[in-house]
């Protein structure tokens, strides 16, 4: 806060990733209020409101960029903490819907580690900062103001009903419970309108104890996607090595075809996908926790930008619109839409008129991205709900498909595909003329016919070598 400026208040709701990331933006112009309903815990730690913490979460490098953007230093942070950075494709096992990827050397990364730890580690960098504290077991009530204005919250805590915070701006950080729209629905504020694409999909998560040696020599994320072409229920599995030793494996089943949480099912459902390798990775391997499982992975979106919304209002993050968690987007929109409205605070300030406004418009086209990304696969499978795909939709996948079948072989365009996929570019990266005519010309020719892990990882996973890959398995990274 600049001392020419005012002294201005901002209250972010709920305290998750994108509404810690939003007080750090904020903090810089105003004193912040977060508020949640949990007690925040100083490490990391599972907390009710997060209970979708405990599956795989995806900290693509397009959004660890975003994060070290706005908090320098987050990433050292979190590999202190235990996370593992994890170079893309050469730290990465994975069968596209085309197939297994070559391990090529890094042209992207992401960070493993559990969702508890990634917040933590940033809940404890955001709350240190000057201005920045928090209302804890305490939960919004509705918005002050007017359909014009938005003058604060009221909020139940645990001393006291109804309280009054006063706000210069309010930001919705709240996730997929967020109660925003009818908010501002009982201010007089209409026409918000929503979309939904739901695949019925379900996950199913499960903690491992890793193979002796299994962390010391880097051994890779594991990853088996489903074909969304082919008319039946989609199934994944993935391993994600985490810290202190551990595998985190996550199941996913769209309609017909979910993982329930039967511990004896865990294992033959990740044998029964498109390729058993995850299941054969996790027989034997001593179970930590039982079968954690969240159904409502809906892709919502609800369009605020689109409507008149009142001055000192705007959200963020899962409180704006939730994908299908398969696709990892979350955290990264969420990051790289508070840079977008960092620039416009930097530019303009909390004072200028408008600004939630602007905001909320300044936060859309990364919504809109992930949004288009996300719900054309998902529409796909069968029994698949919600609005349909843009006219020449059919196209654009023929032609992303052809991509992908490109970069099981082409070093060019398994980078392009991971430059899109981990959030660094936008999709119109694949239509660069250097993309179109590699994609022109793409061929499934030479590529691998069984996951490419290196005889060393079979050894420390106790398998044996009878679907390895006779050519090199890690292409030119090793």
């Amino acid at each position: 806060m600049t001392q020419s400026s005012p002294p201005r208040h901002a209250v972010v709701i709920g305290g998750s990733m994108a509404g810690l990331l939003a007080a750090a933006v904020l903090a810089e112009h105003a004193t912040v209020t977060i508020i949640d309903a949990d007690t925040l815990p100083d490490s990391p730690e599972p907390r009710r409101g997060l209970p979708q913490a405990r599956h795989v979460h995806v900290m693509w490098s397009g959004g660890a960029r975003a994060i070290e953007d706005i908090l320098p230093g987050i990433t050292e942070d979190w590999t202190a903490a235990g996370a593992i950075r994890r170079s893309l494709p050469t730290d990465l096992v994975t069968k596209t819907a085309e197939g297994w990827i070559p391990r090529f050397a890094e042209m992207q990364f992401n960070i493993s580690c559990s969702r508890d730890l990634l917040d933590s580690v940033v809940r404890a960098r955001v709350t240190a900062l000057d201005g920045v504290s928090t209302l804890q077991r305490s939960r919004v009530r509705g918005l002050e103001g007017t359909a014009a204005r938005i003058t604060g919250v009221r909020v139940d805590t645990p001393e006291e009903e109804g309280r009054l915070v006063p706000a210069d701006l309010v930001v919705d950080a709240s996730g997929r419970g967020s109660r925003a729209r009818s908010w501002l629905q009982e201010l007089g504020v209409g026409g918000i309108r929503q979309a939904e694409v739901d695949s019925g999909l379900v996950y199913a998560t499960r903690i491992f104890e890793a193979p002796d040696g299994a962390h010391a020599s880097g051994f890779p994320i594991v990853n088996v996607q489903s074909d969304p072409r082919v008319p039946v229920p989609g199934q994944t599995a993935t391993i994600v090595p985490i810290e202190n030793g551990q595998w985190q494996a996550t199941l996913s089943g769209t309609r017909s075809g979910q993982p329930t949480g039967d511990p004896d099912a865990f294992i033959p459902f990740a044998k029964g996908i498109r390729d058993p390798i995850v299941g054969e990775l996790l027989e034997g391997r001593k179970p930590l926790t039982d079968v954690a499982v969240t159904q409502g992975t809906a892709n919502r979106r609800i369009y605020f930008e689109k409507v008149d919304l009142p001055d000192g209002f705007f959200a963020v993050g899962d409180s704006v619109a939730t994908f299908n968690p398969l696709y990892g987007q979350g955290m990264t929109v969420a990051a790289q839409g508070l840079l977008a409205v960092r620039a416009l605070l930097r530019a303009k300030g909390l004072a200028h008129p408008a600004f939630g406004r602007e905001a909320q418009r300044a936060i859309a086209p990364q919504v809109a991205t992930a949004w288009d990304l996300a719900t054309s696969q998902d529409i796909l499978y069968p029994g698949a709900t919600g609005m349909k795909p843009r006219a020449g939709a059919g196209l654009l996948n023929s032609y992303v498909s052809r991509l992908m079948t490109g970069a099981t072989t082409r070093e060019a365009l398994t980078a392009a595909f991971l430059q899109v996929i981990t959030m660094s570019s936008a999709p119109t990266h694949w239509l660069r003329p250097s993309a179109v005519w590699r994609v022109v010309r793409a061929s499934e020719r030479g590529a691998l016919k069984a996951p490419p892990l290196t005889a060393a990882e079979r050894t420390v996973a106790g398998l044996d070598d009878q679907r390895s890959d006779p050519a090199d398995p890690v292409g030119r990274a090793r």
